[in-house]
């Protein structure tokens, strides 16, 4: 199927979700089958990636309810559950293995605060120290529990966590984290690390990162899914 570039206020939940999945793995989050992507619906419905796709593939069909019978679900769909729980403020949740952001989280070291994209995380990214895949409700509570208010966690030695007020932003702050943690990744075989001033990076964060901005990333990442599944299926690359 070729996707049409769509803005986020005409698109459906599922179409959302789909689109955030293709997304994500263009942005360096496809691993086999695995990572998924949610959504909260407005009567409180969660909508979400069912299990035995990979990222890159997924198209509406295959957005399906946490709670419908005849769907199969990913193991850690309770990290999803458990932060709906935990945070009103939250309509959607990515997890994922990224190979950066999932190397950061297997050291001690911080995200330091050397680039924009790293200002998006200037209150921190939280860590939850148990490696273990998480698929109880009890394991997806202290999930977010360790969340907490941030955009944010490092599953240890695992993958990452991240969420936002929308699709478009969650979309944004794990594509951002995995970036960031690109940067430093690079950043630390050149030289001395000189972080952006944290009280700086705070003021920063409120010019850069707005609705608007993320309104036109969307649409932005919508063309180029449009673009490149059109060249995937005619081989037309104007």
């Amino acid at each position: 199927m070729v996707a049409v570039a769509r803005s986020f206020r005409e698109q459906g939940l599922r179409e959302q979700v789909a689109c955030a999945c293709r997304i994500l793995a263009a942005e360096g989050y496809a691993d086999l089958t695995l990572g998924h992507v949610s959504a909260r619906g407005p009567g409180g419905e969660i909508w979400i990636k069912r299990k035995g796709i990979a990222l890159g593939e997924v198209q509406p069909e295959d957005v399906v309810t946490t709670d419908d019978t005849d769907a199969v679900l990913h193991l850690e769909t309770v990290l999803h559950t458990g932060v709906y729980r935990a945070r009103p403020d939250v309509g959607a949740v990515i997890h994922g293995h990224p190979p950066y952001a999932t190397a950061l989280g297997a050291t001690a070291a911080e995200l330091e605060l050397l680039t924009h994209d790293a200002v998006l995380f200037a209150d921190g990214v939280a860590r939850f120290a148990d490696p273990d895949l998480i698929v109880e409700e009890e394991q997806g509570e202290r999930v977010a529990a360790a969340l907490g208010s941030r955009r944010a966690v490092l599953l240890s030695n695992h993958g990452v966590l991240a969420v936002g007020k929308s699709v478009p932003w969650a979309v944004l702050v794990g594509a951002t984290l995995e970036r960031a943690a690109r940067l430093q990744s690079i950043a630390t075989t050149l030289g001395e690390l000189r972080p952006i001033d944290r009280e700086f990076a705070l003021q920063l964060h409120a010019v850069k990162y707005r609705d608007e901005f993320v309104d036109e990333y969307w649409a932005a990442w919508q063309r180029d899914l449009a673009r490149n599944e059109r060249e995937l299926v005619t081989g037309d690359r104007s």
